[in-house]
């Protein structure tokens, strides 16, 4: 079996590790102390796109973020446990095999669908959605998005084209700037690295075919959870209107807006996303018993 290199200069390299829990091998960074938060990023992304918001939570919490199976630096195990369900009920056997009891999730794009399902599954006191993936696709794009995801997924060396094609620094500039963000050269490198890995567009592609969110949209106004969707004006990739109309039809749930940013936003301005992220994870861990 290959072995899995992390880049040197890869951020907080020093607090990597990789833990193996069936069916994945996961890559994990974990940092900091006290109550816990768990860090999901979205499709396509991995650690690296917490580097400069872990910090500022770790100050008052132990951090665990986690790269998603196949993608980043964690290796895939069964490549049908892509889907939410089974890419959730695998998330919550590694916080159990690991003894990890988050007090909230953190989860970026489809990371926060994640969160809200692990909330049906785990005694969490929070989720916060930034730029929530949790909307369905309108008309056409309803069956002919997916569709595709799965014909490429099924498609062989697609990945691998895929990756020769996009693998330019020209080609990931524009994917990036495509979601209504601006981050550094540093930044960009970090994803043009994992984008010339076949590995992590496979499981890319394959979390895009699987993706399903029927059930957990219908479930929505049944979860008590207290949840913060936070979205950005500039986000091109997520209608900020998709976590609006969601925190409407929740129970406990309300929406707050970061003006002047993209779908990344906490990449582009942490501090903004911490000054949000904190005070509601501190509020509702005081309501329910958790210091």
């Amino acid at each position: 079996m290959q072995k899995i290199t992390i880049p040197q200069d890869w951020p907080h390299r020093s607090a990597s590790r990789h833990i193996a829990c069936p069916p994945h091998l996961w890559h994990v960074q974990i940092i900091g102390s006290g109550p816990e938060i768990l860090l999901l990023h979205g499709a396509g992304g991995g650690t690296h796109s917490w580097r400069a918001l872990i910090p500022l939570l770790a100050a008052s919490h132990r951090v665990i973020a986690v790269d998603l199976p196949g993608q980043g630096f964690s290796r895939l195990g069964a490549r049908n446990r892509c889907g939410l369900d089974p890419m959730a009920a695998d998330i919550s056997a590694l916080c159990k095999s690991e003894g990890w009891k988050p007090i909230a999730v953190v989860g970026h794009s489809a990371g926060a669908a994640l969160g809200l399902r692990l909330a049906e599954q785990m005694p969490l006191t929070a989720v916060i959605g930034i730029n929530a993936a949790i909307g369905g696709f309108d008309g056409v794009a309803g069956w002919l998005f997916p569709a595709m995801a799965r014909l490429l997924a099924m498609t062989p060396m697609a990945a691998q084209v895929f990756s020769r094609m996009s693998g330019t620094a020209a080609r990931t500039q524009s994917l990036l700037a495509s979601t209504g963000s601006r981050i550094d050269a540093e930044a960009q490198a970090q994803y043009l690295a994992l984008i010339r890995n076949p590995g992590h567009v496979d499981a890319t592609l394959a979390m895009m075919a699987q993706w399903k969110l029927d059930g957990l949209q219908a479930r929505l106004p049944q979860l008590t959870t207290a949840v913060l969707f936070i979205t950005s004006s500039g986000d091109v990739t997520v209608p900020p209107a998709i976590s609006q109309r969601a925190a409407a039809r929740m129970q406990n749930a309300r929406w707050a807006s970061i003006s002047g940013y993209g779908h990344l936003v906490h990449e582009e301005n942490a501090a903004a996303v911490a000054n949000l992220v904190l005070p509601f994870v501190a509020a509702h861990s005081s309501s329910s018993g958790v210091v």
